[in-house]
C-alpha cells in the first residue's frame, strides 16, 4: 500500500474515536475491557506474535515506566535488539512501540556502532498497513484500545526480530492484555493506592492483582518491601514455583556504583534511586540468559543516558533553565509524595527560592491524599487539560481553598489561582516567575539571587500540553 499522511491521520483518528482509550477517556466509557479472551483470539489471528518474542514484564503502581525504560536502553547499549512497549504516550500514539538497536549497520565500513542508540518509534506506515488490514477483525470482536496498541507491538517486535522486548502493564496485571506473555523476567515495581474501584482498596488487594504477572517458573523482582504485600507476593510465587528478589533487600553486582551513576544519569527525580536498584537486580538475572548484558561499561552508559536514548519524556523533565522549569506526570499520591518532598527539598537547599506550581488533575483522583502532601508556601495556578477526564480548574482551586481553610493555625499564606487551560496557566506561571527573579535581583546584593522553580504536574495531560510550550520534545 502506497503511504497517504492524509489516510494515517484519518484512520487513527477513526481508531481514537470508535475505540477511546483510558488515557483520554476514563474508565465509564468502555474504554476498560479487564480480561485476556480479547488479545488471545487477536493473538492469535495474527499468528501469535507474542510467541515468537522474548519479553521482560514490568508492573507496578509508580516507577514502572522509568524502570522500563532504563532496562530497554541499557539492553540496546549492549548490542540487544530491544523492543519497548509502554503507555501512555504524551504526544504521539508511536511512542508507545519502540525498537533501540545499537548493533552496526551490515556494509557501513569504517563506522562504528554507537554506544547507545537512540530508539525509533513504530512507522506510520506500519501503524496504517496494520490498521487498515485488520480493522474489520477489530471491529467485529471490539477489542479496546489498548488490546488494539499490545496487538500491534507484539506484531512490530515480532517482524522486527528483536532479540528482547519490554513490554509494560497498562493496568493491574493480572487481567491486563499484555498477560498473555511467558517473559524471561517479572517485574513489579512498588505498589500504592491508585485506580482501587478496578484494583482494589487495599494495598494487599492491589499487590494480588499486580502478582498476576507471575508465570510458572519464571524469576520475579520485587522493586520494595512493604509490610503488607510482601506475604502476598512470596505466596503467589511460591505456588508459581518461581524465585523472588526483593531489590531492596539485596546488593546488586554493580550497586557500589550507584552513587556516580545517580550523579550522571539524565533521569533527574529523587526515586530514581530506587528504580536504579531495581533496573540492577533484573540485569543480574537476566545476564544469564543473555551474556552481552555482562558488559558493564555499555551497560552502565544505557542506563546514564535512558531519557536520551528512548526519547523518554515526562519524568522529572528540565524543560527550560531560564526560567527554570520541570515537569513530571507523577498523577497519585504515592508517585507525588516523592515529587512534593522534592521540589521542597530544592528550596530548602537554596538551590531554588521559591515556588510555583502549574497543578492539574484528572477528576477520580483522592484529593484527600494528595493535598496534605502538597508544600504550604508555593504559588498555586490550577488548571484543567482539554480532557473530559479532567477536574475543571475552579472547582480544583474552590477543594484547594477549602482545604486550607481547615487548617487551624495556617503555617503559610495562600497563594492560588486558576487557568482554564494549560497554555494560560503555563504562561501566568512565567510571568510570575520573572516578576519574581526582578524583585530579587533588585532586593539582593551583589551575590546572584537563587530563582524561583516552576513545576508542571498532576497529570500526563497536562505534560503533554505543556512540553510543546518550550519545543523541547
Amino acid at each position: 500500500m502506497m503511504f497517504s499522511e492524509e489516510a494515517y491521520q484519518r484512520l487513527l483518528q477513526d481508531i481514537f474515536r470508535r475505540f477511546p482509550s483510558v488515557q483520554k477517556n476514563g474508565f465509564a466509557v468502555g474504554s476498560y475491557k479487564p480480561g485476556l479472551e480479547r488479545i488471545e483470539a487477536f493473538d492469535a489471528a495474527l499468528g501469535y506474535p507474542s510467541r515468537q518474542i522474548r519479553t521482560i514484564h514490568i508492573a507496578g503502581t509508580n516507577g514502572k515506566g522509568s524502570v522500563s525504560n532504563m532496562l530497554a536502553s541499557a539492553c540496546s547499549s549492549c548490542g540487544l535488539k530491544t523492543g519497548l512497549f509502554t503507555s501512555p504516550h504524551i504526544l504521539d500514539f508511536r511512542e508507545r512501540i519502540r525498537v533501540a538497536d545499537a548493533r552496526p549497520i551490515p556494509g557501513r565500513k569504517g563506522k562504528e556502532p554507537h554506544a547507545s542508540a537512540p530508539s525509533s518509534m513504530v512507522p506510520k506506515e506500519f501503524v496504517l498497513d496494520f490498521l487498515t488490514q485488520w480493522m474489520p477483525w477489530i471491529t467485529e470482536h471490539q477489542l479496546s484500545f489498548f488490546e488494539i496498541s499490545t496487538g500491534m507491538a507484539f506484531q512490530w517486535f515480532a517482524e522486527q526480530k528483536v532479540d528482547l522486548a519490554v513490554i509494560e502493564v497498562g493496568l493491574g496485571g493480572r487481567l491486563d492484555s499484555t498477560n498473555i506473555i511467558t517473559p524471561e523476567l517479572s517485574v513489579i515495581t512498588s505498589i500504592g493506592l491508585d485506580h482501587c474501584d478496578l484494583l482494589g482498596h487495599s494495598l494487599e488487594a492491589i499487590a494480588g492483582e499486580k502478582a498476576g504477572i507471575i508465570k510458572d517458573g519464571v524469576p520475579v523482582v520485587i522493586g520494595e518491601s512493604l509490610a503488607e504485600t510482601e506475604a502476598v507476593f512470596r505466596q503467589i510465587a511460591r505456588e508459581h514455583g518461581s524465585s523472588i528478589v526483593f531489590a531492596d533487600q539485596i546488593t546488586p553486582r554493580l550497586w557500589h556504583m550507584h552513587e556516580d551513576i545517580e550523579r550522571r544519569m539524565d533521569l533527574l527525580a529523587n526515586v530514581q534511586s530506587r528504580n536504579l536498584r531495581t533496573v540492577m537486580a533484573a540485569l543480574d538475572i537476566l545476564e544469564a540468559s543473555f551474556p552481552a548484558l555482562r558488559q558493564n561499561e555499555k551497560l552502565l552508559d544505557g542506563i546514564v543516558h535512558t531519557a536520551r536514548n528512548m526519547d523518554f519524556h515526562g519524568r522529572w523533565e528540565l524543560l527550560s533553565d531560564q526560567p527554570a522549569v520541570v515537569a513530571d506526570i507523577g498523577h497519585n499520591a504515592h508517585a507525588l509524595q516523592h515529587n512534593f518532598e522534592q521540589l521542597q527539598e530544592l528550596v530548602q537547599s537554596g538551590e531554588y527560592s521559591s515556588l510555583i506550581i502549574v497543578y492539574g488533575i484528572m477528576a477520580d483522583k483522592d484529593l484527600d491524599a494528595i493535598f496534605p502532601l502538597m508544600p504550604r508556601d508555593a504559588t498555586y495556578i490550577f488548571t484543567a487539560p482539554a480532557t473530559p477526564r479532567a477536574l475543571p480548574s475552579a472547582q480544583l482551586l474552590q477543594r484547594y481553598r477549602d482545604y486550607r481553610a481547615l487548617e487551624p493555625l495556617p503555617s503559610c499564606p495562600l497563594r492560588a489561582y486558576e487557568a482554564p487551560g494549560v497554555r494560560l496557566a503555563v504562561q501566568m506561571a512565567v510571568q510570575l516567575s520573572q516578576n519574581l527573579s526582578q524583585q530579587l535581583s533588585r532586593s539582593a546584593s551583589a551575590q546572584q539571587p537563587a530563582p524561583p522553580l516552576i513545576y508542571i504536574g498532576g497529570s500526563t495531560y497536562v505534560v503533554s500540553e505543556a512540553l510543546p510550550l518550550f519545543c523541547r520534545f
